[in-house]
C-alpha cells in the first residue's frame, strides 16, 4: 500500500497561510514576544468547540455541555420542533435496533453516563472522524505553542509554573526532536521550520555529561531518523520551501550519525550488553548507579530498530553488529519459555534476580522481537521464533483472570516462574494488545491475513487474546471518575489463580458505564499508583487494533479517552496540558510536567487513530517504542542476523554441543564436519497453546557451547 499525504495539506497560495510561510529570523528564542497578552486566551478557549460547545470545558463527564434557554416559541416554530423531535425519535429507534435484532446498545446511568457499545457494533458512519482528528491537532498545537512560548529550547516543560529545565548544560532538544515527526504528520509548517532552525543552529551532542543510553536512543536518535525518513521520502509533507525534501537535506541524518557515534561507547562492555548510561563527550559507558550495577533488560534490547535503520541508511555495519550482538548474548542465557528477568549485567551478560514482568524494565524487549522481524521484511526468522516462544510463555505463565468478571490480566512473577503470580499491570503493559495483533497479522488487516495460506488457529487465538487484553486496558480508564488510567492497576483474582493455560474464561462482552457495574469490583487502584503521566500505551494499542480489525469501537474508546485528557489535564490559561496526581479525584491536582511523549506518542496515536488508514500503513513501516516511524527494508548483501540460537531441550535449557575428542580434529584444527547436531524442537509452553511449536536453528559446531 502506498503512503498518501494527509488530507489537510495546506494551500500555500492562500493569503491566510502567510504565517505558515514565515521563516523566523532567530531559532534560539521563542517565536512569541514576552508580553502580557498570550497568543491564546487559555486552554479552555483554545480547545473550545472540541466537543460542540463554545463554552469552557465541562468538569465532569456526565454533565451536559450546554443548557438550553427556556423560551416560548411561536406556534409554527413549536411544530417544527415537534416534527424534528419525531424524526430524531425514529432515527433513534432505528439506531438502537429496536426494530431489528442487530441492535446492541443500551443506555446506562451513573459515573460517566454514556451509551454502552458492543465490541462488534455496526460502524458509526455518522461520526466525522476527520473533525475529531482536527481536535487532536488543536490540542497538539496548544501544547506545542505553550512550550514555544514558555520553555523554548529546554528539555523539560512545566505547564503550571510556565518554565523549563535542561537535562544537560546546553540541552538535548528532548521535546523538540521527539515531536518532529508529529509536526510533519500534522503539516505544521511554521513549527517545523522553527524546530529545524533550532536544531541547525543550537543543537549539539558534544556535551560532557552522561545520558541514559536507551532513552536517548529511542527519543533523540529515533526522532531524528524518523524526521529524515518522512522529510526525504514524502517531501510534500509540511514542506519548507527550498530546504526540506531537496537532495541536500541531510541535517537530521547528520545529527543522528553524530549522536549514534557518541552512544557507541555504551556497547563497549565485556559482554556487548550496553551500559545503562554513556558520556556524550568522552563516549565512555557508565555502569548503572542502581540495581546492583545491572542494566534494564528492556533498555538493553530496545535499541535495535534505531541502530539497524541507521546502518541501512549509512552503510556503517558497526551499528548493526553492535545491536545484533546484544540479542545474541541475551538469547544465549536460554531463559525458560522465552521470558526474561528485568535486569542484566552489562559486564557479564547474565541476568540479575528472577523478576519477570512485561511492565517497566521488561516491556519493549518483547515489542522489539516482532518488530525486528517485520523491519527487515521478515528476512530474519530468528526474531519471529523468539517472539512466538515468548508469547507462548506469556500465555502459559502470566495470563490469568480477575474475579468476579473474568477479565484477562497479564500479571507478573516477581520471584521467577516458580514463584507466586502478582495480579498487577503497569499501564506500560497495555502496549501488548496492539503488539500481539501486529504479530498475528504482520500489519495486514485480519481480513487480508485470513486469505493467507499461513493463517492458523494460533493466530486466531492470538487475536482473541489481543481483544481481551485491550478490553482490560480500556477498563482501566473507564473505572475511574476522571476517565483516565492510573500508572498501575491491581486486580482481584481467584485463589489459586485461574490461568489461561488451564482454560479460557469468558468475560462480559461489554463493560457497562454504570457506576455499580459488577466488573468494577475486579479493579483495584492503590493511592501510590493513582497518578497519570499522559502515557500512550493504551491509545497505541487502540490504533493497532483499529487498523488491524477495522472495528470502530476502538476509535470510540479512544475518543472517550481523548476527551478525558482534555477535561482533566489542562493547565490554566494557554499553558497546555500536564500530568496529574490522582485519577480518582475531581478536580485533579496537577503535577507540573508535560512529558515529551505526550507530543511524540500520545497525541500522535490519537491523530492516527482518528485518521485514514493509508497514513503510515502498517505493512510499510514499523514504529519504534517512542512512536517514531521507520520504513521496512530488505537485508541486502551487506547485512545479516549474524548469529544462531543455541539448541535447547523441551524446557528451553541449552543442550551441550557434541565435539570431537582432542586429537581427532582435522588438520585445520576444526571439528570433524561429520559430527552432527540435530535440530531441537522447543515446546516452550504448552504453547501448543496455539498448536505451534518453535524450531530452533541448528547449532554452530564451531561456536561456543
Amino acid at each position: 500500500m502506498s503512503f498518501s499525504i494527509p488530507r489537510n495539506v495546506p494551500s500555500f497560495d492562500n493569503p491566510q497561510r502567510q504565517y505558515e510561510n514565515t521563516a523566523w529570523g532567530s531559532s534560539g528564542r521563542s517565536r512569541f514576544p514576552d508580553s502580557g497578552n498570550g497568543y491564546a486566551n487559555g486552554a479552555s478557549e483554545k480547545i473550545s468547540g472540541m466537543f460542540g460547545t463554545k463554552g469552557g470545558l465541562p468538569m465532569y463527564k456526565d454533565k451536559p455541555y450546554n443548557y438550553f434557554a427556556s423560551r416560548r416559541k411561536a406556534w409554527f416554530q413549536r411544530k417544527r420542533v415537534l416534527a424534528g423531535i419525531g424524526l430524531l425519535l425514529l432515527g433513534l429507534v432505528y439506531w438502537l435496533g429496536i426494530l431489528s435484532p442487530a441492535g446492541d446498545v443500551s443506555k446506562t446511568s451513573g459515573k460517566g453516563e454514556k451509551s454502552t457499545w458492543n465490541m462488534f457494533s455496526r460502524p458509526q458512519s455518522r461520526i466525522d472522524w476527520d473533525e475529531r482528528r482536527e481536535k487532536v491537532k488543536s490540542a497538539f498545537t496548544l501544547s506545542w505553542g505553550a512550550y514555544e512560548k514558555y520553555a523554548w529550547g529546554y528539555d523539560e516543560y512545566h505547564p503550571i509554573s510556565k518554565d523549563g529545565r535542561q537535562m544537560v548544560p546546553n540541552g538535548m532538544g528532548w521535546i523538540i526532536v521527539d515531536a518532529l515527526d508529529t509536526l510533519m504528520l500534522m503539516n505544521l509548517t511554521t513549527q517545523i521550520n522553527h524546530a529545524r532552525q533550532w536544531i541547525s543552529t543550537n543543537l549539539t551532542y558534544d556535551q560532557n555529561h552522561d545520558v541514559n543510553t536507551f532513552e536517548t536512543t529511542i527519543r533523540m536518535l529515533g526522532g531524528l531518523l524518523s524526521a529524515h525518513y518522512l522529510s526525504t521520502t514524502f517531501p510534500d509533507m509540511a514542506p519548507i520551501p527550498g530546504i526540506q525534501g531537496s537532495s541536500g537535506e541531510d541535517l537530521y541524518l547528520e545529527k543522528a550519525s553524530d549522536l549514534a557515534d557518541r552512544l557507541m561507547g555504551a556497547y563497549d562492555s565485556e559482554s556487548g550488553v550496553p551500559y545503562a548510561s554513556v558520556n556524550l563527550h568522552t563516549g565512555k559507558g557508565i555502569v548503572s548507579h542502581q540495581d546492583g550495577g545491572a542494566s534494564s533488560t528492556a533498555e538493553a534490547t530496545s535499541l535495535q530498530l534505531e541502530m539497524k535503520y541507521l546502518a541501512k541508511l549509512t552503510g556503517e555495519k558497526n551499528y548493526w553488529d553492535k545491536a545484533e550482538k546484544v540479542m545474541q548474548v541475551v538469547d544465549d542465557n536460554a531463559m525458560e519459555d522465552g521470558l526474561l528477568p528485568i535486569f542484566i549485567y552489562a559486564d557479564r551478560g547474565t541476568f540479575r534476580d528472577n523478576n519477570i514482568r512485561l511492565g517497566s524494565r521488561g516491556d519493549s524487549y518483547y515489542e522489539y522481537l516482532i518488530k525486528q522481524y517485520l523491519q527487515t521484511s521478515e528476512q530474519e526468522p530468528i526474531y519471529s521464533e523468539m517472539w512466538d516462544q515468548a508469547l507462548a510463555g506469556v500465555r502459559k505463565h502470566l495470563i490469568t483472570y480477575s474475579q468476579p468478571s473474568n477479565l484477562t490480566v497479564l500479571g507478573e512473577r516477581p520471584m521467577g516462574l516458580q514463584g507466586a503470580l502478582a495480579p498487577k499491570m503497569d499501564h506500560l503493559v497495555c502496549f501488548m494488545p496492539g503488539t500481539i495483533a501486529l504479530g498475528a497479522t504482520g500489519g495486514r488487516t485480519v481480513t487480508e491475513a485470513k486469505l493467507e495460506a499461513s493463517w492458523s488457529k494460533q493466530q486466531e487465538e492470538e487475536m482473541d487474546l489481543a481483544k481481551q487484553l485491550m478490553k482490560t486496558c480500556w477498563g482501566m480508564y473507564l473505572d475511574t471518575p476522571t476517565g483516565l488510567a492510573p500508572e498501575i492497576t491491581h486486580f482481584e483474582i481467584y485463589d489459586p489463580p485461574k490461568m489461561m493455560y488451564d482454560g479460557v474464561l469468558q468475560s462480559p462482552d461489554v463493560l457497562s458505564h454504570s457506576a455499580d457495574a459488577e466488573w468494577r469490583k475486579d479493579y483495584v487502584v492503590k493511592p501510590a499508583d493513582a497518578h497519570n503521566l499522559q502515557r500512550p500505551e493504551t491509545v497505541e494499542s487502540l490504533f493497532y487494533m483499529w487498523r488491524i480489525t477495522g472495528d470502530e469501537v476502538y476509535r470510540e474508546w479512544g475518543w472517550e479517552m481523548f476527551q478525558s485528557f482534555m477535561k482533566h489535564t489542562a493547565a490554566d490559561g494557554d499553558a497546555g496540558f500536564t500530568s496529574i496526581d490522582d485519577v480518582t479525584v475531581i478536580p485533579t491536582s496537577k503535577r507540573d510536567n508535560m512529558e515529551s511523549f505526550w507530543l511524540a506518542e500520545t497525541l500522535k496515536y490519537f491523530y492516527l487513530l482518528f485518521g485514514p488508514t493509508d497514513i503510515l500503513p502498517l505493512t510499510d513501516i514499523v514504529l519504534n517504542t517512542e512512536a517514531h516511524p521507520f520504513p521496512r527494508f530488505e537485508l541486502g548483501k551487506l547485512f545479516s542476523t549474524g548469529w544462531q540460537r543455541r539448541p535447547r531441550d523441551k524446557s528451553g535449557k541449552v543442550l551441550p554441543v557434541a565435539r570431537e575428542a582432542p586429537g581427532n580434529e582435522g588438520g585445520d584444527g576444526k571439528a570433524d564436519p561429520q559430527v552432527k547436531v540435530e535440530t531441537v524442537q522447543v515446546v516452550a509452553t504448552p504453547a501448543t497453546v496455539g498448536g505451534k511449536s518453535t524450531l530452533v536453528p541448528k547449532a554452530d559446531v564451531t561456536g561456543a557451547a
